[in-house]
């Protein structure tokens, strides 16, 4: 038997702030069809003045307990994948837990942009599988709308804000690639591709800094790497593209997506597409739509799943998982 990182409950959280294409028009020179042709994008939300990352984490996490049966003091540690947290420190994860009323166990915030929810999956996958926890809360939250640039056309239109969950139970399984639970992981880096996503300031700079981003560049590494690090991890699980029932990408451009979807061989009615609702939330973009594809009915038991992202760094990496 093995014992395997299990889906037990979902939830997420979306600011009550919608902000469709046509708001860029009045102060941008950009339309909705220049936006919704070049990422598929036609709205995002956006958090509301005072409203924070855990605040939204710590709603998504709530659902994921109610979808659960369970409470907060059922869970062994809570990871929060962001990289726009409230503070310099504490971590966000850490407000999370005081927010839930979480009075055991341990928290901790993981940082790999839009790659995050993927490492942090795959560090709470590590956690259950070496028996240091039994259930972990992973959640992806992230207020991008705090670091844009408003009058950089090319990037403030691309991002939005809000929170996913999901909660990980332990559960011994037979020790093939049909369990439930994370059947295998693909995490990579690489520095010198710093340059084409970042923020330019920070807390050992002294300055307070937006997103900038090479689109071109980001795009031209984006499919080949996506592609790449699913079939990475699919072939640890022992499986193959051919398994698949869902991809969950990240959903930062449907044109990325699409790609993809191609480039492994799979029709895009195998994957789930929520880009033209939320934009790009970053490290909340997978858990949103794991989500939102299981409240739809998608998403169903037994379902093999691959989730892939990438992100500034550049950082990118693959989860295999069968709900």
């Amino acid at each position: 038997m093995t014992r395997r990182a299990v889906v037990v409950g979902t939830g997420h959280y979306l600011p009550q702030r919608v902000v469709e294409n046509a708001e860029f028009e009045a102060t941008l020179d950009t339309t909705d069809e220049w936006i919704r042709s070049r990422s598929g994008i036609e709205r995002r939300h956006f958090a509301a003045e005072g409203e924070t990352t855990s605040d939204m984490a710590a709603k998504a996490a709530e659902r994921a307990l109610a979808d659960a049966g369970l409470t907060a003091n059922d869970v062994d540690a809570i990871v929060v994948a962001t990289s726009t947290p409230d503070l310099t420190f504490p971590s966000a994860a850490t407000m999370v837990q005081s927010k839930l009323g979480m009075t055991r166990g341990f928290a901790f915030d993981v940082q790999a942009v839009c790659a995050g929810f993927v490492y942090a999956l795959s560090n709470a996958s590590a956690l259950i599988a070496s028996g240091q926890a039994s259930r972990v809360m992973v959640i992806g939250a992230e207020t991008f709308s705090r670091i844009m640039d408003w009058t950089d056309r090319s990037t403030c239109v691309l991002f939005g804000d809000g929170a996913g969950a999901l909660l990980l139970e332990a559960q011994e399984q037979p020790g093939t690639n049909s369990d439930r639970g994370i059947l295998a992981t693909d995490l990579n880096s690489d520095g010198r591709y710093k340059d084409l996503l970042y923020v330019d300031g920070g807390v050992s700079t002294h300055t307070t800094g937006h997103l900038r981003m090479q689109g071109n560049q980001v795009f031209r590494h984006a499919v080949e790497k996506l592609a790449s690090t699913a079939n990475t991890a699919l072939d640890r699980a022992g499986l193959s593209a051919a398994d698949v029932d869902w991809i969950v990408p990240h959903q930062a451009n449907i044109r990325i997506i699409q790609g993809t979807a191609k480039k492994m061989g799979l029709s895009m009615d195998n994957v789930v597409v929520t880009v033209q609702d939320h934009g790009n939330t970053s490290a909340a973009s997978i858990p949103l739509a794991l989500s939102v594809g299981k409240d739809r009915g998608q998403i169903k038991e037994g379902d093999l799943i691959v989730t892939e992202a990438i992100g500034g760094g550049l950082a990118w990496g693959a989860v295999v998982l069968r709900w």
